[in-house]
């Protein structure tokens, strides 16, 4: 891949939230360019506004009902400042930017589920794979509505994460309301330390792969890579089709995120971003090397999928590689840089907007599925009355290849998993098309 500018040191950038850590979205160790950092003409400090922070700073010193020590209003102070400008820019204290750290690389402690802000109320963006909440059957679009005892409604975003964070073997009370049902109900969660894989892989049905990226963390592209290969190997060379499943993948590290579409894109623009800051332009763009640049795709989506996630669904899509199929996305579509201070604390500051190969903006817009699939469950229906088949009769005539590929077929994911099996159902429909579809 390629950037418009130089991508050193290296551009980490975290798209969403995870309990029981930070309260993280993006990391780009890198300080402001000299000219942001000293006001000057129209962007002098208003001195009357700051004479008035000044007074009422000494008034809560001299009258609040309990003392405060300085750091704590002056810290309050900005984690206000920051949380009124939009949901992802925030205060970090040292805890925090330690724990964005071990997000980035997979492990750290929690329940395991993205939240943000959404019309004000605490929202689970998704769950993540073999969580306590994956376990509880917690989903992407559910309001939390309590943590514990305290009500979500008067917690700012940060407040929240650092109330759900804790111990492994702590319990943790969670009222969930999900959309569709009148009554919230009570949902226990254990914390854990969860250790996140973020790449699976498995055969679908012969010459038929499956890739799971459950999160973008630092090393998920080459994991990726590594997964293709193996489901090449599986299928003895023959790749005759792929479904990438992106599906409650609540973002990640950008450089992933494009390592990732670059996998099966050989030219072309990935993914480009724009801000106030010139530092915040860059521009990647596909490499030659790819690992699967002609296997016909089916990516699915649905409104867990944000960030990072949406900058490969839409790279893909724009440059007519895949088919996305699902729901539409969650359309988190700004890029946020995280700043040391000189006292160990962080601030994570969103400073760009990114785009689509066809410059589309997905913030608050998400990204549109082009074949549209609600999330459903497949179900062997009972049979009434008496049913009898050939395979039912005593020394009946094995079929030695019909019963391999019915193994095959009662061993996939896409028994269970409705999306995934109409995804399968149409790979398997564009291999039946003329090629000169490209696989789309």
């Amino acid at each position: 891949m390629t950037a418009s500018q130089s991508r050193s040191p290296r551009l980490v950038v975290r798209h969403c939230l995870h309990l029981g850590v930070a309260l993280a979205i993006g990391a780009l160790t890198l300080p402001l360019p000299a000219h942001a950092q000293q006001p000057a003409g129209d962007d002098a400090l208003p001195v009357e506004d700051v004479q008035t922070f000044a007074e009422v700073f000494e008034r809560i010193k001299r009258a609040y009902v309990d003392e405060v020590d300085d750091t704590t209003l002056m810290r309050n102070a900005m984690r206000g400042m920051l949380g009124e400008l939009d949901p992802h820019s925030a205060y970090l204290d040292a805890e925090s930017f330690e724990a964005l750290r071990e997000t980035t690389e997979g492990e750290f402690s929690g329940v395991g589920i993205e939240v943000g802000m959404q019309e004000g109320q605490l929202t689970i963006i998704a769950p993540i794979d073999d969580s306590p909440a994956a376990r509880a059957g917690l989903q992407a679009q559910d309001a939390i509505l309590r943590i514990d005892d305290t009500p979500t409604e008067s917690l700012s975003l940060q407040e929240a994460v650092e109330m759900m964070r804790g111990d492994e073997g702590e319990e943790i009370r969670l009222t969930i309301l999900r959309e569709g049902e009148e009554a919230p109900r009570e949902v226990t969660l254990t914390r854990e330390t969860i250790r996140t894989d973020s790449v699976k892989h498995e055969m679908l049905s012969p010459g038929y792969g499956y890739l799971r990226i459950s999160q973008f963390q630092s090393r998920t592209g080459e994991q990726a890579r590594d997964a293709i290969a193996a489901l090449r190997e599986e299928g003895d060379g023959n790749l005759k089709g792929l479904v990438l499943d992106l599906r409650n993948n609540p973002g990640g590290v950008l450089d992933s995120a494009v390592d990732v579409a670059d996998l099966f894109l050989d030219s072309g623009l990935i993914v480009y971003t724009e801000g106030r800051l010139a530092d915040s332009d860059m521009r990647f763009s596909a490499s030659p090397q790819t690992s699967a640049p002609d296997v016909p795709m089916v990516v699915l989506i649905n409104g867990g999928s944000a960030s990072a996630a949406e900058i490969v669904a839409g790279a893909l899509q724009d440059q007519q590689r895949a088919v996305l199929m699902g729901t539409e996305s969650f359309g988190k579509g700004s890029v946020q840089q995280v700043l040391p201070l000189n006292n160990g604390d962080g601030l994570k500051l969103t400073t760009a907007l990114y785009y689509t190969p066809d410059g589309r903006s997905i913030q608050a817009q998400g990204i549109a599925p082009d074949v549209d699939v609600v999330r459903g469950r497949l179900e062997v229906a009972e049979a009434t009355g008496l049913s009898i088949r050939e395979s039912d009769l005593e020394n009946h005539l094995r079929n030695i290849n019909g019963e391999r590929e019915r193994t095959e077929r009662e061993s996939s994911l896409a028994e269970s998993d409705y999306q995934l099996g109409e995804a399968l159902n149409l790979l398997k429909a564009l291999n039946v098309l003329p090629r000169a579809q490209g696989g789309n």
